[in-house]
């Protein structure tokens, strides 16, 4: 018993300590210790998309388009992009691209990788990388705040404009940074890796399959086989459907009006693997419109069942892809389906660029669609006054933009017909 007790004990102890009793037993009561030190790269990308190319040329040389700011290894950083190039000589001939250090932070060591996709689907990227190839003073140091790495020369402007590098006048790049870090470990318990949770491809391949569905769906002709209880699982909606006091007689086929039998297989893949399919998947196109599209009958389809987290995911995407042409049909469909933080960020942003909305086509759907939001759009453009100063500004003040703003039903405040300009 004394040695099942003395065994037990010294599985029972830990790091630095076992390894000690074990080489006192072993030695004689020499005390020895190790560790290591253990130096690596903690690895982040970001995906920084240019739209509009043609039009940011000529603003200057030293100009620059700048990223959102992302986080890797503890820092900051943020891409820069030069349509006319960084410094003079290089403005006749190329783009220069750089990822700088945006946090504070002294002698930050890090490797980086640049890569220009190519948006023919040829997978011909062009990339400058650090991570794949020896470096013979090591990482680089960014010495402060403000710091850079990048090129100069990143690719021939000419040869640009002309490659499958640009799509729809956009442009799109990958940085990757890998910051250096180094640690000291003792010696520690084995362990043993747990994958990933695979349950979202599991229920994927349920639905895929139709293994021992027991319900249908039929969408405009098409038919969508599914599962009862994953459905009443997943929804509220469905669960009183088709287990509720509203559950239909004949239960084995349910006509689903009003949606499109995309927007509904969409709805279905996340309710099975609780996330979207890829957005060149979900709509046959990559293009921003067509994917705006789709996330507005996302949306309305979300409400429609009760799926929250859905809802939320479209109001995110369509919070990043808004602009002149989709604001005026993202706000209407945020108001008709009380979607409050989405319609703060749409009436900032049609507050912030009125007179270019105002020539959107949207623009007729939103003023029919939703009449009311006409108070509500001039609060908000009055506070955006407020709140910036403009050389140029599209209301000079409240008591101008009570006077000047055309309304959503086509009058001024004092019911005067407005005719937008053309």
């Amino acid at each position: 018993m004394e040695g099942i007790y003395l065994a037990l004990q010294s599985l029972g102890s830990t790091g630095t300590g076992s390894a000690t009793a074990a080489t006192r037993a072993s030695s004689g009561g020499n005390l020895t210790s190790s560790s290591r030190s253990i130096t690596q790269t903690i690895n982040g990308s970001h995906h920084f998309k240019i739209n509009g190319y043609s039009l940011a040329k000529g603003m200057g040389i030293g100009k620059y388009i700048t990223s959102e700011t992302f986080t890797v290894g503890g820092y900051q950083w943020a891409v820069y992009f030069y349509p006319d190039g960084k410094n003079v000589e290089d403005n006749s001939l190329y783009v220069s691209v750089f990822i700088a250090l945006a946090s504070e932070g002294t002698d930050v060591r890090a490797l980086f990788e640049l890569t220009l996709l190519d948006q023919s689907g040829k997978g011909k990227h062009k990339v400058h990388s650090h991570f794949d190839r020896a470096l013979e003073s090591g990482p680089y140091t960014l010495k402060y705040r403000g710091s850079m790495w990048g090129y100069k020369r990143f690719f021939k402007r000419a040869v640009l404009e002309t490659s499958d590098y640009i799509k729809d006048d956009t442009l799109a790049l990958t940085c990757t940074v890998g910051v250096v870090v180094s640690s000291t470990q003792g010696p520690k318990l084995y362990s043993i890796p747990v994958p990933e949770s695979n349950i979202g491809a599991h229920f994927g391949e349920l639905l895929e399959s139709g293994l021992n569905s027991d319900i249908t769906f039929e969408v405009d002709g098409e038919l969508f086989p599914a599962h009862k209880l994953v459905l009443a699982a997943r929804s509220p909606v469905f669960k009183a459907q088709l287990f509720g006091v509203m559950r239909e007689k004949n239960s084995g086929v349910i006509h689903v009006k009003d949606i499109e039998p995309s927007i509904f297989k969409a709805m279905l893949y996340f309710m099975y693997r609780d996330c979207l399919p890829e957005e060149s998947e979900l709509s046959g196109s990559a293009s921003p419109t067509t994917c705006t599209v789709m996330a507005q009958h996302l949306l309305a389809a979300a409400d429609r069942y009760g799926l929250d987290r859905l809802r939320m995911i479209c109001e995110a995407k369509l919070c990043e892809q808004v602009n002149v042409e989709t604001v005026a049909t993202t706000l209407a469909l945020a108001e008709q389906h009380h979607s409050a933080q989405l319609k703060a960020v749409c009436l900032k942003f049609v507050a912030a660029n009125l007179a270019a909305v105002i020539q959107s086509d949207g623009y007729e759907h939103l003023r029919e669609s939703c009449p009311s939001l006409q108070c509500e759009l001039l609060k908000t453009v009055a506070g955006v006054e407020d709140d910036t100063e403009m050389e140029t500004p599209v209301i000079v003040n409240k008591k101008i933009a009570s006077e000047t703003i055309p309304s959503l039903d086509g009058s001024d405040a004092n019911g005067r017909r407005v005719r937008p300009r053309t």
